[in-house]
Order: structure tokens, then C-alpha cells, then sequence
């Protein structure tokens, strides 16, 4: 296959697509790229696309979005497989957002060139998500702490139907699926969670799990 070939599969997928030089340089940009980062392929193609996206890794060090010794820095020719990863970019408007880049190493057999073709995906929502969690759950430790150095009162003992409940919710289940899991309604679930709290003498879900794990009541 032939690069103008390449470029047009790529044209074809609903993941933004690019693919750029081991150096950096953006060789191509499809339209989805082009809605995902708000720059058009002629803004961008010939520049090094560092210097478009501005990338940072999770460990928030700077991380070439293209290239062979960024994200593939661990892959060797012969793996099986290029590793998957996140990164935050920022895109035309200067919005930071996070994204999952999948590669694919072409190499071209007339020329010799070597692309790495990466499919970028919008995780911005999820990643948010995640970080506000973990801020819960880091709050709701703090709060658990402070409520076991003045509380000490004995808690009443869980049914196994209860403590399956906060397992579920601890595994990262939410209401409506766990009502579905156990066919149950949502209102008995709150009824469960309601007397949880009231055994535990606790105020949230988030707290009775935290109590419920701290205590050794649950896996």
C-alpha cells in the first residue's frame, strides 16, 4: 500500500487519524483530527506535531505525540503489539484535553519511509470523571478518619445481602446496575442503603464503603 492509499483509509475511520514522521513531522490529518483538535490539515501538515498539540503524558512530562521515542519508547520491532496510551493535548481553542492514541508502524516498502499512523480517542469526559472520584474517595478517607478518632460507638453486624450491596458499590458498580444484578428495585436499594448507613453510623454510600473497608467488614 502505497502512503496516498494509507492517507485515505484514514479518511475512512471515526477515530481522529494522523500520522507523522519518527521526527515529528504530520504527513497527514484527517477530517476527524480536524474536528477532535480544531486545525485543518492544511494548518498543520509539514509542522512537527509536538509543537501543534502540546502533549503531556500521565506523569505530566512532555510527550512527543509522534515518533519513535515517545509513546512506542518501549516497543521493539519484533513485539507483538504497540502499547495504547493517554495523553493530554491542547487543541486550537487552547482547551486541555485528555485522549487514547492507538499506533500502527508503517513502513513504506518503495521508499523505505517509516510512519507511525496514530488513532486518537476523546477520553476527556471519562478522565474527569476519574479524577473527581478519586478526590471523593481521598475526602471521604479524610472524613472516616476524623470520624474514628471521636467516634468509636460498636456498629450493628451487616447481612451478607448487605455487605454483597457494598462490595458492589465498591467494585465501581453504580445504583442502576447493581439494582438490575440483584433484581431489586431502586427504592429497596435505598431502603438497604438507608439501614447500611444506619448500622454503620454513617451518612453516604461513599462513607459507609470507606467504613465498611476500613473496618474489615468487606473484601
Amino acid at each position: 500500500m502505497l502512503e496516498p492509499q494509507l492517507f485515505k483509509l484514514l479518511e475512512r475511520t471515526a477515530d481522529a487519524g494522523y500520522s507523522v514522521t519518527a521526527a515529528g513531522e504530520i504527513c497527514s490529518w484527517n477530517g476527524a483530527a480536524e474536528r477532535l483538535f480544531g486545525y485543518s490539515a492544511a494548518e498543520v501538515l509539514g509542522r512537527n506535531v509536538q509543537e501543534i498539540l502540546k502533549a503531556r503524558d500521565v506523569l505530566d512530562t512532555q510527550a512527543l505525540a509522534g515518533g519513535a521515542d515517545a509513546a512506542t519508547r518501549r516497543w521493539k520491532a519484533n513485539a507483538d503489539a504497540i502499547p495504547h496510551f493517554d495523553l493530554q493535548v491542547r487543541t486550537k481553542a487552547g482547551k486541555q484535553i485528555w485522549v487514547n492514541v492507538s499506533t500502527i508502524v508503517y513502513d513504506n516498502p518503495r521508499t523505505g519511509r517509516r510512519l507511525f499512523v496514530r488513532l486518537v480517542r476523546d477520553i476527556d469526559q471519562r478522565r474527569r470523571h476519574e479524577e473527581l472520584l478519586g478526590r471523593l474517595v481521598d475526602a471521604a478517607r479524610q472524613v472516616v478518619a476524623l470520624t474514628d478518632e471521636v467516634n468509636h460507638a460498636p456498629v450493628e453486624a451487616l447481612s451478607a445481602h448487605e455487605r454483597r450491596i457494598l462490595k458492589l458499590f465498591a467494585a465501581g458498580s453504580n445504583a442502576t446496575a447493581i439494582a438490575r444484578k440483584l433484581d431489586i428495585s431502586p427504592q429497596t436499594l435505598r431502603n438497604h442503603l438507608h439501614r447500611i448507613n444506619r448500622k454503620l453510623r454513617t451518612h453516604s454510600r461513599l462513607e459507609a464503603v470507606i467504613h465498611a473497608q476500613r473496618r474489615g467488614l468487606i473484601d
